[in-house]
């Protein structure tokens, strides 16, 4: 990204501060407290621009909105399809390996490493019993 924005670092710093894998919304909130004269639309779209130029991650959820994580060091998540917290953690996958089973498997090729695990965690799974 060529261009400086005062804005677009709040961001950063918000997300780099938060290890809760924030919303849009939530990450939104905080830059708006401390600048109120942001917009959402600009935290929205230097969100956007933060993902495709691989400083941040987007985690897509599959219940509820989008999180966003600071690209610190690899590293994988275990997701709630309960409640959506977000759990990370560190297990020393072979990466160059898992992403040539896969494309010799499906025929994707792998753009992004890190893995995505499903389930339901201990606080929802007590709610249940």
């Amino acid at each position: 990204m060529k261009n400086y924005s005062r804005q677009r670092e709040e961001i950063i710093k918000v997300i780099k501060e938060s290890y809760n894998h924030p919303t849009a919304e939530d990450i939104y909130m905080i830059v708006k407290a401390k600048d109120p004269a942001v917009s959402r639309s600009t935290v929205y779209r230097n969100l956007g621009l933060l993902v495709d130029n691989k400083i941040i991650n987007k985690i897509s959820m599959q219940v509820g909105a989008d999180r966003y994580d600071y690209v610190r060091e690899l590293h994988n998540h275990a997701i709630c399809i309960k409640c959506g917290k977000i759990y990370d953690f560190k297990y020393n996958f072979e990466y160059e390996k898992l992403k040539g089973i896969i494309l010799n498997q499906t025929g994707i090729e792998i753009s992004e490493s890190g893995i995505h695990i499903e389930g339901i965690c201990n606080s929802c799974k007590n709610k249940i019993n």
